[in-house]
């Protein structure tokens, strides 16, 4: 392995490529309706999907640290291209074409760019319910979408309610040819995927060949359609993909569209950022659960941004790592880029071979292909589980999933983000605070609220769990002001225990000195106890204004023995 990849130290040296040979050929046998019909869903011509299967693919595995990482076209990132660009131009022209190999480029850019700047912390700035909330919204949008390429009915509108509309508006101009063959492949896809396997097994199928043939049952549903509507005559009633380029495009810089290219820019941040943080957040998740090291955030950066920069110089559109594909993946045995590397090349090997099989694959067929994917993305679990749990992540899955539906991907993708932000800043500004007291006959010191604790009666215990800075100093003055009002006798002696606090900003340190002016004004002396080391070597040039104790049970006692000399 290491002679293959020699810049990848990230890799068993011993490892069986049987495992990813399989898998690169389930995984192009999945790939090849799926890229077809996520071109169709970015308002690309079909072939391009081929095209964003294999140079993005083999381009990632330069710079991409995930071993079982599949990236391609997908479903969000597609419909997020078609979004961006739908009130630009006209699906599938030469400008439609250019500007988004455009935004491809400047998605790679900047992904790059990311990377070396090491920002993969990034990954984390949108919570799971929130993700959950948009990738459930986008499934939905997804499926109204492709009423039109099931149907053949025009819709219009980037939100539920303007395609909601326009398909009610147009149903006297539906297609019913169209309609039949979208309705037949949706109902063998659905069967397939809930019968399939099982009567694959009574067929005698097992381990890898049941595994293969079952991965392939969309592509055979699809493939019959079209054989049927062939060999019967039938092919003109509905639009058909069509005849694809022979052999593979040219590698070039895209020509810069002339459109609006600050809006295509922004379009192609929030699809990196999306695609980054699904990609990265799959990658652990599966990465763990087959035992592989952790994923270095940063480095998908860079791999995605490579990925990307292939996208448009190979004239396809932005791609991310996919769900589907890198699950099949996985479960097929890869744990090295060799399936990648299988996959592409059977890619271009399908391309050379079969494209007048490809040709014949009703666009209807396609459609309901991406209907039954993108259903999965929709994730009510987490919003039960989520609600159940925490009311705040429950309401922002809710208003995230509104926020798509309702205003579209994009929109909704900011909303998701700022809700992510505020969730935080709520959070950070409202830390737990309490008043605690010692456990008689230990040194331990608990919430006086929660266990039976001994008390001095002049004295006040004060924990604070959280770090201390602008956004929650006033609520921790709150809290302290309030726990001194409530001692038994007039207060002597306030104790502030930071053994929870790692750090403090330039607004809490003055509150905290302007907190002991305020006490010593009013006769209470202000004692620190359990100081972290990062927090003592901050706070060095103030704390020699302070008594500060080893343990909150050493000043326990030696405000005691003070009390008692």
């Amino acid at each position: 392995m290491s002679l293959l990849f020699p810049w990848r130290k990230d890799l068993a040296p011993n490892h069986s490529f049987a495992g990813d040979i399989l898998a690169g050929a389930i995984l192009t046998i999945m790939l090849i309706p799926q890229s077809l019909a996520y071109a169709v869903l970015a308002g690309m011509p079909p072939h391009t999907g081929l095209y964003a299967s294999i140079f993005p693919l083999l381009a990632y595995i330069l710079l991409g640290r995930s071993p079982i990482l599949a990236v391609g076209p997908v479903a969000i990132a597609s419909v997020m291209t078609f979004d961006a660009l739908r009130t630009l131009a006209t699906p599938m022209s030469a400008e439609w074409i250019a500007a988004a190999a455009f935004m491809a480029v400047c998605s790679g850019l900047l992904l790059m760019a990311m990377g070396f700047l090491r920002l993969g912390f990034l990954a984390q700035l949108l919570s799971h319910p929130v993700m959950s909330g948009f990738l459930s919204g986008a499934a939905l949008l997804i499926v109204l979408g492709q009423l039109k390429g099931l149907t053949g009915i025009p819709m219009s509108g980037g939100a539920a309610p303007g395609m909601i509309t326009s398909l009610f508006t147009g149903l006297q101009q539906v297609q019913i040819g169209t309609l039949q063959v979208g309705l037949t492949t949706l109902a063998l896809l659905i069967l397939l995927r809930m019968r399939g396997r099982f009567l694959l097994s009574r067929l005698g199928l097992k381990g890898s060949v049941l595994d293969l043939s079952a991965r392939a049952l969309p592509l055979f549903a699809i493939v019959f359609v079209a054989l049927a509507l062939a060999f019967t005559g039938l092919s003109g009633i509905t639009p058909l993909v069509g005849p694809i380029p022979q052999g593979l495009p040219p590698i070039s810089i895209p020509e810069t569209p002339q459109l609006d290219l600050q809006s295509l820019f922004w379009s192609a941040a929030l699809i990196s950022l999306v695609g980054f943080i699904e990609s990265v957040a799959m990658a652990q998740a599966l990465g763990r659960k087959v035992g592989m090291a952790q994923v270095d955030a940063n480095a998908e950066l860079r791999g995605l941004g490579a990925a990307n920069l292939a996208a448009g110089f190979g004239q396809a559109f932005p791609v991310t790592g996919g769900l589907t594909r890198t699950v099949v993946n996985v479960e097929a045995g890869a744990r090295s880029p060799i399936a990648g590397i299988v996959c592409a090349s059977l890619m271009v090997v399908a391309m050379m071979g079969a494209g007048g099989l490809i040709a014949i694959l009703p666009l209807a067929s396609l459609s309901a292909l991406i209907i039954v994917s993108a259903s999965t993305l929709f994730d009510s679990k987490t919003l039960m589980a989520s609600w159940r749990f925490d009311r705040a992540d429950g309401l922002s899955w809710l208003i995230t999933f509104m926020g798509v539906l309702l205003l579209g991907i994009e929109t909704g993708i900011v909303l998701g983000i700022a809700l992510s932000v505020l969730i935080i800043l709520w959070r950070l500004s409202r830390p737990h605070i309490a008043v605690i007291g010692r456990i008689r006959g230990s040194e331990h010191f608990r919430n006086i609220h929660r266990h039976e604790v001994e008390t001095l009666p002049d004295t006040r215990f004060v924990r604070v769990d959280a770090n201390l800075f602008f956004g929650n100093w006033s609520r921790v003055r709150e809290a302290i002001d309030q726990a001194l009002q409530a001692t038994e006798s007039a207060p002597r002696h306030l104790v502030l225990c930071l053994t929870s606090v790692s750090d403090i900003d330039a607004t809490a340190l003055e509150g905290l000195i302007e907190l002991q002016r305020d006490l010593r004004a009013n006769g209470v002396t202000l004692h620190l106890s359990e100081i972290k080391g990062p927090l003592s070597d901050k706070l060095a040039d103030a704390l020699t204004a302070f008594p500060v104790h080893l343990s909150n049970h050493a000043a326990f006692e030696q405000i005691a023995q003070m009390k008692s000399g």
